[in-house]
């Protein structure tokens, strides 16, 4: 068995796992719940969803999630769009 490294700050380490085949509920009709721990902390984050959430759905709700959780602002961007990347593909190119 593989040890796993006690983490040395906040969110460093986080476990997560599905809760699907919920009853409806809320606003948006939510059916499933995904459950993130801190391992720092142990505090638990939970995060209404949906069981159809694709993979970029549940990236950009727990990105929303953590920077909400810090304090920080800090929008997410997708991949392929230099216009909100400038900075990034810059160095990117002088990288290449």
């Amino acid at each position: 068995m593989i040890q796993i490294q006690e983490p040395k700050s906040p969110l460093e380490i986080a476990h997560m796992d599905w809760v699907t085949a919920l009853p409806q509920g809320g606003d948006r009709s939510y059916n499933a719940c995904l459950v993130l721990i801190d391992r720092y902390s142990k505090g638990p984050m939970f995060l209404p969803c949906h069981k159809n959430h694709t993979a970029m759905d549940t990236a950009i709700m727990i990105w929303n999630k953590v920077i909400s959780h810090t304090g920080l602002f800090q929008p997410f961007s997708r991949a392929y769009h230099p216009q909100t990347e400038g900075l990034k593909e810059r160095m990117i190119q002088t990288l290449e």
